[in-house]
Order: C-alpha cells, then structure tokens, then sequence
C-alpha cells in the first residue's frame, strides 16, 4: 500500500534566505523581502481573514522594506509581485484548505504592525524564525473543548430560535457530538464535504436517538422534534459569509466570490445531509410551540443565551477565552438588540439583522483602541448567531418535499437578512475606519 503523499507541498521558507546572512531586513535583495512579504499574505490567509485585511498586513510589510507590492488574493492562494529599483519578482503560494484561527490572526496582526520598527533591527532570516514560531502555535482546545463550546452555542441558538428547555438540552448533546465528530475528522485531515457530512449525520443522529428515548421514557410531545435544526447549526459558515462579502463591497470579486461559494458549499451540504437524514429517521422538523414569557424576562433570557451563543462560536474560531468574552458581551447587545426590535416594532427581519450588525461594528470600533484586538476577530463571531441557519434548511427541505412556494420564501428570508448581516459590519466600518472608507 503506498504512502499518502500530500497534494500541496510545503514551501522551505529558510531555503529561500541563506542562514548566515544577518544583514537587517531592509538591505536585503528582492527576493527575499519579497519572501516576508508572501508569507505573512499567505499566513493571513491561511486564518480566514479576507482581502482586504491580507493586502493591507502585506502592504504593511512590502512600505518597511521600501518595495511595491501588487496582490491578487483568493480563498486559498495569492499571486503577488513585488518591485524594487527597476527590479521585479513574482510568486505565487496556495493553501491546502481554510479555517478560522482569531488568535494566530491577532499575533499577526500584531507583527505587521510592529514591523516598521524592527526592520533596521532584524534580518529576514530573524524574521521568518519568528514566523516559524507563529505557524507552529498549538491550537488553544482540544476535541472535546469544542465540542462543549458548541454544545453551548446551539442551546443559546435553540433558545433564540424559540425553542423550550427539552429542544435546548436535546440539541445541547447533538452538536456537542457533532461538533467532536467533526473535529476528529478535521485532524486527520478528512476533506472538507466528508467531515461536515460525518459531523451534522453525527449531531442530527444523537438528537433524534435522545429525543426517541425521551418520548419512551418521558412522553414528551412530538413537536419536540423542532429543535432538530437547532443541533446542526454549529456548521454555518458565518466568518466566510461576512468576510465574503466585504471582499466584495471592496471590488476583491475574486477572493469575495471564492469566499461566498465555500460557505454556499458548505451550506448546501449541511442541509443536505441534515434533510436526508430526517427521511431516514422519519423526522418531521415543525415549527416551535410558542412560549409565553414575561418581556423583560425574556429579554433577559436573550441577553443570556445571546452571550453563551457567541462565546461558545467563539471557541471555534479559537478565540482566546478574553476574546471570546468580548465577543460575547458585544453579541449580547447587538443581537438582543435585534430580536427586540422585531418583536416590538414589527420591521422586517432583515433591517433588524442590518442594525443588529451595524451596533456590533459600531462597539467593536468603540473599544478597539482599550482591547488591541483586530476589528474582526470579535465583530464576526458576534454576529454569526444572526445568520438565520433555521431557515436555510427549511429552504432545502421544502425544496426536497417539491413545495416551490414555500421553497421560495424560505430561501427569500435566507438570503436577505443574509446579506443584511455583513452590510451592517460594512457600515458600521465606513463610518469609523477612513482607510476603508477610501477606494484607493
């Protein structure tokens, strides 16, 4: 049987530069600035950040070194050329795949801002050392940190979603075994379709088999099955979908439209799969029974689950537990925010979903400069509990059941708050950041 041989090979990057060579960073030649600068671009990437963030971390880089440097940036590969004195160089690097790392992204967010200042100081060759160390950052959770992360964040969910105490434990042990399946396959580096696959079979699979049991045991109601959804949810790509379409408000068509077609790849599986596996089963997802609750208790229910919601998402973007607090107090507001907003003035779930948004990017911006922490690595996971995944499956399982028309306005819904989500963010960013608001 023959060796697995892995499909992209890995760049020596110390090849590039000679090990003796200690001159500092700026009187070095072309090709090895330009090494610097490719690879900080393709470590940027490689943690889910979009375009724009990679071209400016790059940007940061090449002006330190005195070099030009032009970018195309995708999902998983940049091709850049750098020039200096009449000299050009050009490359181009690609990733294996993609995933969302928050805490790699502030360590190199904060080396590129810093660079300025050790460019005299350091040789490229120190440099890359110190990028080593980076690419070699453990992961901060294991399997089963996140499995309870997520197990968390999809009782919030349920909760939100409208969803009582049976659907919230149910779906509490479902991601938590779906998000463990998942992870697992992750480190053995399953692809992409068959670890979303194994994981929402695995979280759909354990909520119904618990729910069978509760009706046996308990004699708990069939409308129980509702909550089904909810257990799923903690596939939903919410970082590539924002950072999707900004790319796009910033005409990066490239790496937005990539972005978006990962995350419609992924959605399209999940559903798939948790609509399939509903048929098997003989599940019939249905609406939640409405819960009466006092408003000012159920606002406070909101701010609760909302925070547990975003901390737990946090935790898979491996946000460091302070980050991930951060994130959870923003998410508190803007997304309490939001659900009170359609409950008490009627306006359409997509606006809601644009100031919702809007108020995390405003608060991101407001104590930026008091937590040092990129912009985005806690507006995203504040806002993914307002991507409407409910809603996304209910598209594809009327879509499978041959109901166009309610096909139709599922998908509607989907899609318009959707889109009004990252929007929000967008906004929120011209109005606080100068450098985004200019087109050049």
């Amino acid at each position: 049987m023959s060796n697995f041989r892995k499909q992209h090979m890995a760049i020596q990057w110390n090849d590039i530069v000679g090990s003796d060579s200690y001159e500092p960073a700026v009187n070095a030649s072309l090709q090895e600035k330009s090494s610097i600068v490719g690879r900080v671009g393709l470590m940027m990437l490689s943690v889910g950040t979009g375009a724009w963030r990679v071209r400016a971390s790059m940007n940061k880089i090449a002006r330190s070194l005195n070099i030009v440097c032009n970018a195309d940036i995708g999902l998983l590969s940049i091709e850049y050329t750098c020039t200096e004195n009449g000299q050009t160089y050009t490359n181009a690097l690609s990733l294996s795949t993609t995933g969302i790392n928050t805490d790699k992204l502030n360590e190199l967010e904060h080396f590129a801002d810093g660079f300025h200042e050790r460019v005299e100081k350091y040789s490229i060759t120190q440099f890359h050392r110190i990028l080593d160390k980076f690419d070699s950052m453990p992961h901060n959770y294991n399997a089963y940190n996140l499995a309870l992360a997520s197990a968390l964040a999809c009782c919030g969910f349920t909760f939100l979603l409208g969803g009582g105490i049976i659907e919230m434990l149910l779906a509490f042990f479902g991601a938590g075994v779906g998000q463990f399946v998942r992870k697992k396959l992750i480190e053995r580096q399953i692809t992409l379709l068959a670890n979303v696959t194994a994981g929402v079979a695995a979280a759909c699979c354990t909520y119904a088999l618990l729910f069978k049991l509760a009706v046996i045991i308990l004699g708990i109601s069939q409308s129980h099955q509702a909550g089904y959804i909810c257990s799923m949810l903690f596939v939903i790509p919410g970082f590539p979908l924002v950072t999707g379409v900004i790319d796009i408000s910033k005409l990066d068509m490239r790496s937005g439209l990539e972005r978006l077609s990962y995350a419609v790849l992924i959605i399209t599986m999940a559903t798939i799969t948790g609509w399939a596996t509903s048929l098997l089963l003989n599940f019939h997802p249905q609406d939640f029974e409405d819960i009466e609750l006092d408003p000012v208790l159920k606002c406070i229910f909101r701010l609760i689950t909302s925070f547990c919601g975003v901390y737990g998402f946090s935790f898979l973007y491996n946000s460091t537990r302070k980050m991930a607090v951060t994130a959870g107090l923003i998410g508190m507001a803007a997304n309490t925010l939001r659900l009170e907003l359609i409950e008490f003035t009627g306006i359409p779930a997509a606006t809601a979903a644009f100031i919702g948004a809007m108020t995390a990017g405003l608060l991101a911006s407001a104590i930026k400069k008091y937590i040092g922490y990129p912009r985005i690595s806690i507006t995203v996971p504040s806002i993914v509990i307002m991507v409407p995944g409910m809603f996304m499956y209910k598209a594809v399982y009327y879509m499978g059941l041959n109901d166009t028309e309610a096909f139709g306005m599922w998908l509607t819904r989907a899609v318009l708050i959707t889109v009004s989500i990252p929007l929000g963010l967008i906004f929120a960013r011209i109005l606080t950041d100068k450098n985004f608001r200019k087109s050049s």
